[in-house]
């Protein structure tokens, strides 16, 4: 069997959809105009996803700022479509907002969700659905602040329970053995 490689050609750059929540188009103006997730902080392999993305919606993407705390390397420019897309950065920008920016249809900002949630998919829907709500005045950092405050809330919640179960607090027949709920007697109107 003979293989022949066609050594002029390119290897096509298979581009995973980006994973974005974007408000709906109101007159209520907000802080923010959704969500972005990336999958990693590597800037030049997600921007091409995210650019194509909203190219249909918002229009093209001309140039893209981040706050260089969130990545690790941001590149001057970005190949997108056989154009170039120019990032640049600034310190004083929310760390946890990108901010794309076109020169026909103006300016958006996105929340960044930390590619790190991947492990926590509630964590990273509820974030979504937050930054897409029209007229929300919170912002990109109070979002994220809000969300680890409520992330803990529920991990604490779990462990509480689960310690409530392991000490006893399961339901205990007269004789000191535990019994499901199922067990206990049923009251005259039938109700648990």
């Amino acid at each position: 069997m003979t293989t022949t490689l066609d050594r002029g050609a390119q290897p096509a750059v298979v581009l995973r959809p980006a994973c974005l929540s974007l408000t709906p188009k109101t007159a209520l103006a907000g802080r923010l105009d959704g969500a972005w997730w990336p999958r990693s902080r590597d800037l030049e392999a997600e921007l091409p996803a995210l650019a194509a993305a909203l190219d249909e919606t918002w229009g093209r993407i001309t140039r893209v700022t981040v706050n260089p705390s969130r990545w690790p390397v941001v590149p001057r420019a970005v190949a997108v479509d056989g154009r170039v897309l120019h990032v640049g950065w600034f310190t004083e920008q929310d760390p946890d907002k990108l901010i794309l920016l076109s020169s026909t249809v103006g300016r958006w900002d996105l929340l960044v969700i930390p590619p790190e949630t991947e492990t926590e998919p509630a964590a990273a829907a509820r974030l979504m659905a937050a930054a897409a709500i029209p007229g929300s005045v919170l912002a990109a950092g109070v979002l994220m602040a809000n969300e680890t405050v409520i992330g803990r809330g529920i991990r604490d919640t779990g462990r509480r329970e689960a310690a409530w179960e392991d000490e006893g607090g399961a339901c205990m027949s007269p004789f000191g053995e535990p019994m499901g709920r199922t067990a206990l007697p049923l009251p005259e109107n039938g109700w648990r």
